[in-house]
């Protein structure tokens, strides 16, 4: 008895549901990070807090590399590891503090959250990855975006257009950081790259040591408790979760869910925080997420009238009743009939 190399109908249509829940969960997390951010950093400035949420962070990551038995990463991937623990794990984390202690939750979520078309430009341009013309497109509206995010911020001073900006330098960070990151993908796995990324980001942010230690003796526990927050769940969790979707699906479908942090912000936000956005500042936040809706599209390419797509039986080998057969097998047929 032989097993079809091909999945079967059955297997087809049970899909796993393990990965779009790990997925919510990331998002879920990611979008608390902001709110926690805010809230820690009433008592904790901002290198202290990077700091403490990536030792954090890194405790807990290195504590599953252990149970997972997993070796350093190899040689090839260290620069890749270096370049976005610099990048995405310390500066962003640092620079993402700072802004959130001039802007609302809500709207440093919405501006970062062009971070993913930096991506795609940056990719275009180290990686030599596809820009097609509707990305770019969409890259544009996103900065018209954020541009009518800053002046809705500019009746609330300087300050707030400083915060904005700091969010908008973030997402490069985190922009620049993922597109280094993922060459060293390519020579060790996600668990081994993001544990050292975050050691990496930890041992930048060392020079704030001094700052944590002070400011943890007097600061109060909710905000202790927001920082381990930060790097349990937001850090060392979501990254796990996020890694393990991504094994499961596609890289755009897991980018695409990325885009819901903002709305699951501004929901947090007002309901832990009381801060809603003005107006402006949420139609300038929509108008990112436009820009990351059309660079998201694709112009659709099927069967057409004078080129039908091949059966799916026919592409994993199966003839279909009625199809021309090959010629060995139409003589192999008509000497049957033959010798009947």
């Amino acid at each position: 008895m032989t097993t079809s190399p091909f999945p079967t109908a059955q297997s087809v249509r049970r899909p796993d549901r393990r990965a779009p829940a790990a997925a919510c969960v990331t998002v879920l997390l990611w979008a608390s990070a902001f709110v926690s951010i805010r809230s820690a950093g009433a008592a904790y400035s901002p290198g202290a807090l990077a700091l403490g949420r990536l030792l954090i962070g890194s405790l807990a990551l290195g504590t599953l590399l252990l149970l997972r038995r997993e070796r350093l990463p190899p040689r090839a991937a260290w620069p890749g590891i270096l370049w976005s623990g610099l990048l995405w794990f310390g500066l962003y984390t640092v620079v993402l503090n700072q802004a959130e202690r001039l802007v609302d939750a809500g709207t440093a979520a919405m501006v970062v959250n062009i971070g993913p078309l930096l991506i795609a430009l940056l990719g275009s341009r180290v990686l030599g990855e596809a820009l097609p013309g509707r990305l770019v497109a969409g890259m544009g509206v996103s900065f018209a975006g954020a541009v009518v995010v800053g002046l809705s911020m500019t009746g609330h001073g300087n300050a707030s257009v400083l915060g904005v900006a700091l969010c908008v330098v973030a997402a490069v960070a985190y922009a620049a950081g993922v597109v280094g990151q993922k060459p060293a993908l390519r020579h060790g796995s996600a668990p081994q790259i993001t544990t050292f990324g975050c050691l990496v980001g930890a041992v930048a942010c060392l020079p704030f040591s001094g700052s944590l230690v002070s400011e943890a003796a007097r600061a109060p526990l909710t905000a202790t408790l927001n920082m381990v927050y930060l790097g349990l769940f937001p850090t060392a969790l979501a990254f796990t979760t996020w890694a393990y979707a991504l094994a499961r699906t596609t890289a755009g479908r897991m980018g695409a869910t990325t885009y819901a942090v903002p709305a699951v912000v501004v929901a947090l936000s007002w309901l832990l925080l009381d801060e809603v956005p003005a107006p402006l500042t949420v139609g300038g936040g929509l108008l990112c997420l436009a820009g990351v809706a059309v660079s998201r599209t694709r112009t659709r390419t099927g069967p057409t009238r004078k080129s039908p797509a091949a059966p799916v039986e026919a592409r994993h080998g199966t003839r279909r009743r009625g199809a021309a057969r090959p010629r060995a097998d139409r003589e192999a047929a008509e000497r049957e009939t033959t010798d009947r």
